[in-house]
């Protein structure tokens, strides 16, 4: 075990949250349109909240859409933080077992961890594939090590008081980051680095984000409005979840 150096990680932290945020605007400036997001989002939904502008509209459309790119995205930079946080005090390295997201030795254990961002993740069938890749990646690893395999889901964020499961831990918040980096202090500590420069990148999205709301809107009105500007519903719908849609 080594003792995990401050200054490195708060290095790679910034480094990285400057990539999520590169990420985050590319993708409101170049992977954003009108069909995306109106073929994906629920227009009745839309239409029980009585929305009654283009622009109100585009903007519960763009903002539940980008909702759960932000948190893919973010999701990725919180796992790339808990393997090199691991590597660095366990010499964890990224599994290449499917399903896996991380390996290492600690306590003369075997961990291998699945890694989500946060507790409240996944249906039935997705916590049977989970136990289904711990149980694959044992079987493969008792032939590698003489050592007990313990399986980890590790979540970034969030509580379990039950940890132990069936077959597996599930750890989250606190007592995942102690657990890859034995600092129990550590889920705090990277509060800071995330926010390096936020203010500033959070400005240029927001300009981002204005150019594309006026954008979508403009094409939404001249597409989806009536002649008197009010929303065509109807069309809407058609355009969303009609068999045979044509204009």
């Amino acid at each position: 075990m080594n003792k995990l150096d401050v200054v490195r990680t708060e290095k790679f932290v910034e480094n990285e949250i400057a990539y999520f945020h590169q990420r985050r605007l590319d993708y409101i400036a170049n992977k954003i349109n009108l069909s995306k997001i109106l073929k994906q989002k629920n227009p009745y939904l839309f239409r029980a909240k009585n929305i009654l502008t283009a622009q109100e509209l585009l903007q519960g459309f763009l903002d539940a859409f980008l909702q759960s790119q932000e948190e893919t995205i973010f999701g990725d930079f919180m796992e790339s933080l808990a393997i090199f946080v691991c590597n660095e005090v366990y010499g964890g390295e990224k599994s290449t077992l499917t399903g896996l997201d991380l390996e290492f030795e600690k306590d003369n254990n075997i961990y291998i961890v699945e890694i989500k961002a946060g507790w409240n993740w996944g249906n039935s069938s997705q916590i049977k594939q989970l136990k289904i890749n711990f149980l694959a990646a044992e079987k493969l690893l008792k032939k590698k090590y003489a050592k007990k395999i313990i399986a980890v889901n590790g979540c970034c964020f969030g509580i379990d008081n039950k940890p132990v499961k069936n077959g597996y831990l599930k750890l989250c918040g606190q007592r995942f980051w102690e657990l890859i980096s034995g600092d129990e202090n550590l889920y705090i500590d990277i509060i800071k680095p995330i926010g390096y420069r936020a203010k500033q990148k959070n400005e240029e999205f927001l300009q981002a984000y204005a150019n594309i709301v006026n954008r979508l809107t403009l094409e939404f009105a001249k597409n989806f409005c009536n002649s008197d500007g009010s929303i065509n519903w109807e069309k809407l719908v058609k355009y969303n979840s009609a068999k045979n849609y044509t204009k």
